[in-house]
């Protein structure tokens, strides 16, 4: 289920982007795509994020997103990052992973010369935040999101893409509640 949300202020709004570091591909492996969902949802529920588009790649994320006042959009996606990247490493541990010494290596060497991470440095630094403050940014912004796995040639079709906001867009259920965004265009 979705609910609408009617744009009152879209500076608010902020297409961002998290990648790992190296681009490396950790979201093959469904238990880490569910882990960010999981992340997602948690923050909407507890910290006021409001998420009204995401893509989740191999290699990155992509959101549009807003917090609800008091709430600030910065804090949500550190703890957020912080959270997951904890996790993550966690799950590289705990799974049945492959390329378990390969991951930690990647992981343990970003971060080896960074004095602020302890052992394992995942994400890259940064959200990359724009600030949607026309409704054409926005509309741009939504469908590069939703068109992200169609052109890496994962789908046909935007809203048969599992880990997108792109079913919930078309009407369908989605894995995650999300903040529809009203444009008001036809």
């Amino acid at each position: 289920m979705s609910h609408q949300y009617k744009v009152r202020n879209p500076d608010d709004i902020y297409f961002v982007t998290f990648t790992i570091v190296d681009w490396v591909d950790i979201f093959t492996r469904p238990v880490y795509k569910q882990l960010i969902i999981e992340s997602l949802i948690y923050c909407q529920q507890h910290k006021k994020l409001e998420v009204h588009a995401y893509c989740l790649m191999t290699n990155h994320i992509h959101l549009l997103v807003s917090a609800e006042l008091p709430a600030k959009l910065a804090d949500i996606i550190r703890d957020f990052k912080k959270h997951t990247s904890k996790q993550i490493i966690k799950l590289i541990d705990q799974e049945n992973e492959s390329r378990r010494n390969w991951l930690l290596f990647r992981f343990a060497y970003n971060g080896k010369y960074i004095q602020r991470v302890q052992d394992y440095k995942v994400w890259q630094d940064g959200y990359h935040g724009i600030a949607c403050d026309r409704i054409e940014i926005l509309l741009q912004k939504l469908d590069y999101i939703h068109d992200n796995p169609v052109r890496a040639g994962i789908v046909a079709e935007q809203e048969h893409y599992l880990y997108s906001s792109a079913s919930n867009y078309a009407g369908l259920s989605g894995l995650m509640e999300i903040s529809i965004l009203n444009l008001g265009v036809a």
